[in-house]
């Protein structure tokens, strides 16, 4: 062998050892991925994935019987948007016809699938199907599936170069553990589990919870002919204005007409600027109340007088049940549910609240601890649990990496992340809407594009540069975590309340639901990937890390255009004499 002065070998020993790949320098190996979830991220996914990469088989697994994720799970009475439809849409597919600033659940499922079908999604859907297992294959490099069909009860095999888990974190109920549950027996209901089919009317109904679920289904509920309601309210909670009330008079609108005419909505579907000027109104106001956030900020204060003040108008008549659900706590420390009509409904006839702690379920109601310590029931036909969902946990199917690591094992005392999207020790397993990736204020549907477009990437870094695996350093795992508990250490989200925010089941120190920053701060972040955070194992067996650079053909040259980058659009042009003054980057002074 003839190596140079350096070690390395010379081109005559090159020409005898090395061979070209015979791929364009894209390099468009064949890859399998699989998404588990068609809620609001897998449909994104469903879309960005076929629409920017080129020869990757895609399927997404869906357990229920339609698209929507949440928006599918959650039908209870009152269910609806609670910030503006108008920022809780995909940004590439805006829609003029919402029928309320806060649409019903229905019709924001019914987007789904509009959007789904628009851009193709569904043709890589299949409905019905669960998967009941993930385990990474290190000899083959690729994760093992099993799924069952849920109409056919098969349960069939599966495999994956790439898994993406886009399960969201408000579709799985949580079951509150109370001694006795099984017992009861009347009809048992959860928010996020609905019977439609049960007549509620002429009926005793305990409701049990008093976060978002609750605030909207009492005013529901309590409306319904003959129903007497119970609803146990342990944690004091903050009831806000609409979200959208400051903006709506801004713009000239009346806080207390939600519904948009016909005539609002055809200029809308004719003036395409119209309706990005009000998108955008909404979208600036989100945006401005991340201050709030913040522990001891004056808009903090300001808004937690606001709302006592608000709160204490509307319960004058109850100071007894004012004394009960006024928080100590931050407004924002619990998510901020804006309630119309829910304080006003716990103060009817038909309403009984009760503050004392559950001892147990009996077979015809509840059992209360009171202070006096004498078993008190409360009967009821219905029980309605607003309990809250199985958030930031791991997927209910076992997901097994690297050396049999459970997900749930690994994240037995809290979830760590790189970024809420990867885990080390699970190679080519990507999370949409994972732990600490929600938002307290802002547009979520922003991150959820974000972490999509990131995703994209990965699979592309895969595919293009000959990787078998990726998966994040645990170093940086760390670092992340390390990140997230120092920036949440000044913010009202560690204040003295028990939120799904946190970790240890809501009483933790932890924040491991929400992003720790503004939306624009994890846009930016997830905008473009540091590659250097990674591990990465080659799949080409040959040695060289280069050998994907092909065989010196672009498949432009082949394919489209091989002038490309003269198009203008593709350009981009300084602004004469001083680009540093250009309007269209004065504000950024990044590339893009």
């Amino acid at each position: 062998m003839t190596t140079t002065t350096n070690g390395h070998m010379d081109g005559g020993d090159l020409k005898t050892k090395f061979t070209l790949k015979d791929a364009v320098v894209e390099n468009l190996r064949p890859l399998r991925v699989v998404v588990i979830g068609a809620g609001y991220s897998g449909i994104g996914a469903a879309i960005r994935i076929p629409e920017k990469l080129r020869n990757v088989e895609l399927v997404v697994y869906e357990k229920y019987e339609g698209v929507g994720g949440t928006w599918w799970v959650n039908t209870y009475p009152g269910v609806a948007c609670d910030i503006p439809s108008h920022s809780y849409q995909f940004s590439y597919a805006p829609n003029p016809n919402w029928s309320n600033l806060y649409a019903p659940g229905h019709e924001i499922q019914k987007y789904l699938q509009d959007v789904a079908e628009k851009f193709g999604a569904t043709r890589f859907i299949k409905l019905s199907h669960k998967v009941e297992e993930c385990v990474w294959d290190d000899g083959q490099k690729k994760w093992q599936l099993k799924v069952m069909n849920l109409v056919t009860g098969e349960v069939f095999s599966d495999s994956a170069n790439v898994l993406i888990t886009a399960r969201g974190q408000l579709s799985e109920p949580r079951w509150p553990d109370i001694l006795g549950i099984d017992q009861f027996k009347g009809k048992k209901m959860h928010s996020g589990a609905w019977d439609k089919s049960y007549d509620l009317r002429n009926k005793k109904i305990a409701v049990v919870g008093n976060g978002s679920s609750a605030i909207q289904i009492v005013p529901k509920l309590q409306k319904l002919e003959g129903t007497t309601l119970s609803c146990f309210i342990r944690s004091p909670t903050w009831i806000s204005s609409a979200f959208g009330d400051n903006t709506m008079k801004d713009l000239g609108m009346d806080p207390k007409v939600t519904e948009f005419t016909e005539e609002q909505k055809a200029l809308f579907r004719s003036d395409p600027r119209a309706l990005l000027k009000f998108r955008k109104a909404f979208e600036d106001f989100g945006t401005s109340l991340h201050n709030s956030t913040m522990a001891g900020h004056p808009m903090t204060i300001e808004g937690q007088a606001f709302f006592k003040a608000d709160m204490e108008s509307k319960l004058s008549a109850r100071p007894d049940l004012l004394a009960k659900i006024i928080p100590a706590f931050a407004p924002g420390c619990r998510r901020l549910t804006p309630g119309r009509g829910y304080l006003e409904a716990l103060q009817q006839p038909n309403v009984t609240t009760i503050h004392d702690p559950i001892s147990h379920i009996t077979s015809s109601g509840i059992a209360l601890a009171t202070a006096e310590e004498k078993q008190h029931i409360i009967d009821a036909d219905v029980i309605v649990f607003a309990t809250g969902f199985q958030a930031c946990t791991s997927p209910p199917f076992p997901i097994i990496g690297r050396r049999g690591l459970t997900l749930a094992s690994r994240w037995s005392q809290h979830p760590d992340s790189y970024l809420g999207l990867a885990v080390d020790g699970f190679p080519n397993y990507l999370m949409l809407f994972g732990p600490n990736t929600t938002i307290g204020f802002g547009s979520l549907n922003r991150i959820l594009e974000a972490q999509v477009d990131y995703v994209v990437s990965v699979i592309r870094k895969l595919q293009k540069e000959d990787y078998a695996s990726m998966e994040p350093k645990p170093e940086r795992v760390r670092d992340f975590v390390a990140f997230v508990d120092a920036y949440f250490k000044d913010t009202v989200y560690l204040d003295k309340c028990k939120s799904w925010y946190r970790s240890e089941g809501g009483t933790g120190n932890r924040i491991v639901a929400l992003w720790p920053g503004s939306t624009q701060h994890a846009v930016e972040t997830l905008r473009s990937p540091r590659w250097e955070d990674w591990m990465y194992e080659g799949a080409d067996k040959s040695g060289n890390g280069l050998r994907w650079l092909g065989n010196g053909w672009s498949l432009t040259q082949t394919e489209g255009d091989p002038s490309w980058y003269l198009n203008p659009e593709e350009i981009e042009f300084p602004w004469d004499d001083k680009p540093e003054e250009n309007p269209k980057y004065k504000s950024k002074p990044w590339s893009h």
